[in-house]
């Protein structure tokens, strides 16, 4: 029996819905191995750079072949990203990373403490020797760059003993302020401890403590006149917040599960964050079905029920699982996973400081994630053949334009056009359009002019015609789109409503389809992926009429009355508004009034005032 061949990644339509921002890229394999983890500053060049045409090594093409989906994590900064990518690498050990080698030979800042005058130096190897250990940081550069943050900043030596024992005046690091010359004596050992201290504070990561620390022996010194100190702490303490970046995927804490819902029904996302021994270690995305979620509290709930509570499941429950909302059920949910664990569990909700900057990395991921699994090419290709199917079409449709009108009772009426074909959104194609005379509030108007419109500038040749016309609304709508197809002779273009029903709530809208016997009503399961396919173009077309009426709306309030009046031009408004003050002044002048200000005659004034009280 012949296996069905899997389908081929494609990258282009991954790529156009990939965030820019830095993070971490996993390539996936058929067979669900990881084949490659890269870090990058910006995530959508760094991944479209391995599908680029040409210039790629022969061992990179043979990789990208093998790619059948790519899952990545977005983080706050690059550094971040580095950090991760390594603990990843660590973890997974793709097969076409470098070869990972023991933990032993990662680069760690080795403090001589024996020494009177102790030294900060790279080192690689193992940790038997004396000495106390830094790290292990994730390369030779980030290695190397702390260290010259350290050197900066506290001037601790980094010289060879062989260097230091030997010298009889001040190198060149004194010269340049990066180092105290202890080696001839330049500073007192008491003094030096002190830098030493700092910089192990500062490799600790307890910058807070040490900025506490600087600003109170600043005081001090302050205040025993020791001013030169003094100016050297505050030195050390600007400099400080200048170069400490506070590194939210190596914090250290306990083990923790990060946890983030993003929700747009009927498509949900839960994206989880695995910390361990503080340091974030992996992260994943799920996509699971809850047709009564109503909120990301629901979502997350009913995910941590089924994804921790079991009795095979207890040994991976970690210490604490973090959520960035109150839950509903939040104190029972506690108890059951401390019961199945066999051990106390924090449940921790609305968390603050480094934890509070995790929940917020889950989030993005996870805002992320969906919106890639909603735009997936492979997604919406089936939704089609499945709409197809549902209304019983000749042909896989191609093309799906939708309508929706916008005002606020009757205010800035826009009506929006949005299309997708078996790609998805085809953005270039969307239109807005300013409704104009037409009764405030009447929709049934308002679609009827912008159909008109839209099919007007279709007959001079401008765009292509639908196969499925779309409309948001009921009969009534429906009857007016007819009515234009009608007019234009268009009537191969399927007609299709989608009303909202009585709770308004997604999954249970009703469908109206234009056949020969009238309108008849279609009825889909809620998880039906045609159904799912109508209400994404029936939300993004909604979301693209809103956001145009608000702009107008905002426009109109910000324009003065005094502008609509015709033959009042900028200068006369001027002059209006110097004479009375203001425009209700203006309004409560008669027309005698307003016909002594300068530049305003006796017909311009009865116009004035005629505009003012009939509108």
């Amino acid at each position: 029996m012949a296996t069905e061949a899997p389908e081929k990644f494609d990258p282009k339509n991954y790529l156009a819905s990939l965030t820019r921002r830095p993070g971490v890229y996993r390539m996936i394999g058929a067979d669900g191995d990881v084949l490659y983890v890269g870090k990058a500053r910006n995530l959508k060049n760094r991944v479209g750079s391995y599908f680029r045409a040409s210039g790629l090594a022969s061992r990179t093409m043979a990789m990208v072949e093998k790619i059948a989906s790519i899952e990545v994590t977005v983080t706050n900064s690059d550094t971040e990203a580095l950090l991760l990518e390594q603990s990843l690498i660590k973890e997974q050990r793709p097969v076409y990373n470098i070869q990972l080698r023991d933990d032993k030979s990662y680069p760690y800042i080795l403090l001589t403490e024996s020494d009177t005058y102790p030294r900060l130096a790279f080192y690689r190897g193992s940790r038997k020797r004396s000495g106390r250990f830094f790290g292990p940081y994730p390369s030779a550069h980030a290695t190397r760059e702390t260290l010259q943050v350290l050197q900066k900043v506290f001037r601790v030596r980094q010289c060879e003993d062989s260097y230091f024992k030997n010298r009889s005046r001040p190198c060149l690091q004194y010269q340049i302020k990066r180092c105290t010359a202890p080696c001839v004596d330049l500073i007192k050992p008491e003094d030096y401890a002190q830098d030493v201290h700092y910089s192990t504070l500062f490799l600790q990561g307890k910058s807070q403590l040490l900025t506490k620390e600087l600003t109170k022996n600043m005081k001090l010194a302050a205040e025993s006149e020791a001013f030169e100190k003094a100016a050297l702490i505050r030195d050390q303490i600007i400099d400080l917040r200048r170069i400490q970046e506070e590194q939210y995927v190596a914090n250290q804490g306990n083990d923790a599960d990060v946890l983030a819902a993003e929700l747009q029904q009927p498509y949900v996302c839960v994206h989880a964050i695995y910390v361990r021994g503080g340091r974030i270690i992996g992260s994943k995305g799920y996509y699971p079905r809850f047709k009564l979620a109503e909120s990301p509290a629901d979502v997350l709930g009913a995910f941590i029920s089924q994804n921790y509570l079991g009795d095979d499941k207890a040994a991976n429950i970690p210490l604490e699982i973090i959520v960035p909302t109150t839950l509903e059920d939040g104190e029972s949910l506690q108890e059951a996973l401390s019961y199945v664990a066999g051990r106390k569990i924090k449940l921790s909700q609305r968390v603050r400081g480094h934890r509070a900057k995790w929940v917020q990395l889950a989030h993005t991921n996870a805002a992320q994630s969906l919106q890639a699994h909603i735009s997936d090419k492979q997604n919406i290709q089936k939704r089609f053949k499945q709409l197809q199917d549902a209304i019983k079409l000749d042909s896989q449709p191609a093309r799906i334009e939708c309508f929706d009108i916008s005002h606020t009772a009757g205010e800035g009426t826009v009506a929006s056009c949005v299309v997708f074909d078996e790609n998805g959104a085809v953005k270039a194609d969307y239109r807005r359009f300013n409704i104009k005379d037409v009764t405030p509030g009447d929709d049934y108007g308002a679609m009827e002019q912008v159909l008109d419109r839209r099919f007007t500038r279709l007959s001079k040749g401008e765009g292509k015609i639908p196969d499925i016309l779309l409309i948001d609304g009921g009969k009534g709508q429906l009857t007016q789109a007819k009515g234009v197809l009608e007019k234009f002779s268009l009537p191969e273009i399927c007609l299709l409503g989608i009303a909202k029903g009585i709770s308004r709530r997604a999954g249970q809208e009703t469908l109206y389809l234009d056949t020969e016997a009238g309108y008849r009503e279609i009825a889909m399961p809620t998880e039906s992926p045609a159904l799912h396919l109508l209400q994404q173009i029936r939300d993004e077309a909604h979301r693209f009429a809103i956001t145009g009426h608000r702009q107008r709306r905002a426009k109109a309030r910000k324009q003065s009355t005094l502008e609509s009046i015709p033959g009042l031009g900028p200068k006369r408004r001027r002059e209006l508004l110097k004479h009375f003050g203001g425009q209700q002044e203006i309004r409560k002048a008669s027309e005698g009034e307003i016909a002594k200000v300068s530049g305003i005659s006796k017909k311009l004034a009865e116009n004035i005032y005629a505009y003012l009280h009939n509108n």
